[in-house]
């Protein structure tokens, strides 16, 4: 069980990701609306899943990169504060910047706006718990070997964004075709606090461990 936890985890923050509306399926259904296209609606998964999985790839290098240099007890308190802090940036400042793209916006214009957003938003950050166990601890020479961190982290980035994949094309799909976005107006979860929160306790568990 200790071995699944961190593959279970992933796929439950990839879920989480997947039903942030700031994510990608507002942007999705929005555009499959403007086009007035189902088929729209799931050509721009792939793009918004994209720029996700980049987002993420670029944070966990670093980590990794981090991890070859220093100690593990040095690098989960840093990372821990990093966490922390871009938590009560986001908290604080993050409706200020806003990443705006236009609703006729091409694919590639989509995987930018959703690299862009995703990393405002700290996604690949809240992984770095996950990460660093699965990682790291899997290399004790810290070398980023054929047979160490470096596939094992490809892995959970495939994994997580399979996971935000499925989640972000059910509510698009199902908020396309039955809902309607009028739905948003009427109340949604704050998903900003739930982010915001879920942030500080990813980063309070670094430094505390």
């Amino acid at each position: 069980m200790s071995e699944l936890w961190p593959w279970l985890a992933l796929i439950g923050l990839g879920a989480f990701h997947g039903l942030n509306p700031a994510m990608g399926w507002l942007f999705a259904v929005a555009l499959g609306q403007h086009r007035h296209s189902r088929r729209v609606v799931l050509a721009s998964l792939v793009p918004i899943a994209i720029g996700h999985a980049v987002a993420i790839a670029v944070v966990l290098v670093a980590v990794l990169v981090l991890g070859t240099v220093l100690d593990l007890d040095v690098v989960r308190p840093v990372a821990g504060l990093v966490l922390i802090g871009w938590a009560i940036y986001h908290a604080l400042y993050g409706h200020r910047h806003r990443v705006r793209f236009g609703i006729s916006t091409g694919m590639t214009g989509l995987a930018v706006w959703s690299f862009l957003m995703a990393s405002a938003h700290g996604a690949g950050l809240m992984l770095v718990p996950v990460v660093i166990p699965l990682t790291l601890a899997a290399s004790p020479a810290h070398e980023l070997a054929a047979s160490g961190s470096l596939p094992l982290s490809l892995a959970a980035v495939a994994v997580h964004t399979l996971a935000m994949l499925a989640v972000t094309g059910t509510v698009a799909v199902t908020v396309y075709e039955w809902i309607g976005l009028a739905f948003l107006r009427r109340g949604w979860v704050n998903v900003d606090l739930l982010w915001t929160v879920a942030l500080i306790g990813a980063g309070g568990i670094l430094v505390l461990s």
